[in-house]
């Protein structure tokens, strides 16, 4: 099966979790490219500096809020994408959140709460963009985490829900090449242990931890999404 993806500058790309961090400068690179940008997230203020940013410098861009953990939130993002620029070229599944602290202390809830963000929102929104790509082609792009394959201390329910993305992921593109389905799935797994956790890590644990090697500006990362967008690329 030979899938074929289009060049940046004709692209419609939705990106979640676009308010800040790899999903904005990913958001800015690809509508700097001439990509037509979709971006989606929680924080509706974020969201529209973003989108003033990138049409101020020439973008086309629309801003969706929405929770991911949410299905029909994010259908909704994929009716608004086709609403504006009708159809879908690339779909990047970015939104998550953190949380830190030991495995018996943390809130149930809290932890579920992460699962539903960092898990499901990648299930709903894959499921979403393979029924928009299905017949088109185009490319689905989940990141993950270097955390998807190795766990550490303090981010427990974090390296769970990365290793549950990459099985999905994996699982996704067999069933999806078995049908003949011309969609390009791609892992990505940045390494990025923000400032945060080795606070954390030094109040839980009495240690100066070590982040899992080598770790990337969120400009380095973005750069690896949009070459997987137009060129398909397994992790």
């Amino acid at each position: 099966m030979k899938i074929r993806l289009l060049p940046l500058r004709d692209q419609v790309m939705v990106i979640t979790g676009a308010s800040s961090g790899i999903g904005l400068v990913t958001a800015r690179q690809a509508a700097g490219a001439g990509a037509r940008v979709v971006l989606a997230a929680r924080n509706g203020r974020d969201l529209e500096r973003a989108v003033a940013s990138i049409r101020a410098r020439g973008g086309r861009a629309i801003h969706v809020v929405a929770d991911v953990a949410d299905p029909l939130q994010v259908e909704e993002i994929a009716a608004a994408a086709t609403r504006e620029f009708g159809r879908i070229d690339t779909w990047v599944n970015n939104a998550a959140v953190s949380m830190y602290g030991r495995i018996m202390e943390l809130p149930i809830d809290d932890m579920r709460r992460q699962m539903d963000v960092n898990y499901w929102g990648q299930v709903y929104g894959s499921r979403t963009a393979v029924r928009h790509l299905r017949e088109r082609g185009g490319a689905l792009i989940n990141v993950a985490s270097a955390l998807s394959d190795r766990a550490i201390p303090l981010q427990a329910n974090y390296c769970a829900a990365k290793h549950a993305v990459k099985a999905f992921t994996d699982a996704l593109r067999m069933e999806l090449e078995e049908e003949g389905v011309p969609i390009a799935v791609t892992l990505v797994k940045p390494a990025s242990i923000d400032t945060p956790f080795f606070d954390k890590a030094r109040t839980y644990l009495g240690v100066e931890p070590q982040p899992v090697p080598p770790v990337y500006a969120p400009e380095v990362v973005s750069e690896v999404v949009l070459h997987a967008a137009q060129d398909p690329i397994r992790e």
